[in-house]
């Protein structure tokens, strides 16, 4: 069995849950980010926060402020920053559907949504590709957006991370690739259990697995519930691991994970247990064809 990687997405853009050491000031989402790496994590997917109220935010000084803080102590982890915000739409009413609801409605243009990117230049960076049914909007990625954002980060030497959300996306992928609009390098992660996406089964995770381009790097995870159970199937097909608050505050029904470095111990357990073996950040980098 190949070495498997684990990415721990350390606090996400949904709303705050109930949960007394949430990370969302930077100080606090950086040290998150440490622990995670201490515990065996090799990627760290990164969010920011409001560092006051916790609200999904996209400034850049407090990208700035969690990749520095991050990086002043660990050069060898692997920074993987969203663009996934600045894609939702939402009505005003059923009786204008064609107007934004302006409290709610987020849509970024291309140069906006990977500002960030272009400037701090990590490692990596995800790359959302679907348009979907999403928290009572619609999720709304079209080519002439992420093709756009696809080219400009392979411009900066920035590795992409194709996130698939439902069964239609890897068509779209197949489509970006052809067109060069991503990299043929690119890994792949699904993203399973979300509402109205491709559902947390061992179905929808080999029907995933089956469209990639032969020796592409995937990672499929489960949200909420189905965080650990997805984890062990997607090292069972050969794919890698990922946890974290983003996904899930639970590592088992009604028992809180402390904090994300407790999620990332409990996924190398389970690497451990299944017979696997947890990548190093070095071998992670050669195996996505990162430099050192």
């Amino acid at each position: 069995m190949a070495k498997t990687f684990i990415t721990c997405a350390i606090t996400g853009a949904s709303p705050m849950p109930k949960h007394p050491n949430f990370p969302f000031r930077p100080e606090h989402v950086a040290q998150e980010a440490l622990d995670a790496a201490e515990a065996g994590a090799s990627i760290i997917h990164v969010h920011v926060r409001d560092p006051e109220t916790g609200a999904p935010n996209q400034e850049m000084e407090n990208y700035r402020k969690v990749v520095n803080l991050i990086r002043e102590k660990n050069t060898d982890v692997i920074l993987n920053v969203t663009t996934g915000p600045g894609c939702m739409w939402f009505p005003k009413s059923a009786e204008e559907p064609h107007l934004p609801d302006d409290e709610r409605t987020l849509m970024f243009t291309a140069e906006r949504r990977i500002e960030h990117i272009l400037d701090l230049k990590p490692d990596m960076c995800t790359l959302d590709i679907c348009t979907m049914n999403l928290w009572g909007g619609i999720a709304m990625n079209l080519e002439m957006i992420v093709g756009k954002m696809g080219t400009m980060i392979q411009d900066a030497g920035v590795l992409t991370e194709i996130e698939c959300f439902e069964a239609g996306d890897f068509v779209f992928a197949d489509d970006l690739r052809e067109k060069k609009l991503i990299s043929p390098n690119s890994p792949y992660t699904f993203v399973l259990g979300t509402k109205y996406g491709l559902p947390a089964t061992t179905e929808a995770m080999i029907y995933s697995k089956n469209q990639l381009p032969r020796g592409s790097n995937f990672t499929g995870f489960g949200v909420s519930r189905h965080s650990f159970p997805m984890a062990a199937q997607s090292v069972l097909l050969g794919g890698h691991v990922r946890v974290g608050f983003e996904d899930t505050i639970y590592l088992r029904k009604g028992m809180l994970a402390n904090n994300n470095a407790e999620l990332v111990a409990w996924g190398a357990d389970l690497i451990n247990k299944i017979g696997g073996e947890v990548a190093t950040p070095g071998e992670t980098r050669q195996m996505l064809g990162l430099a050192n």
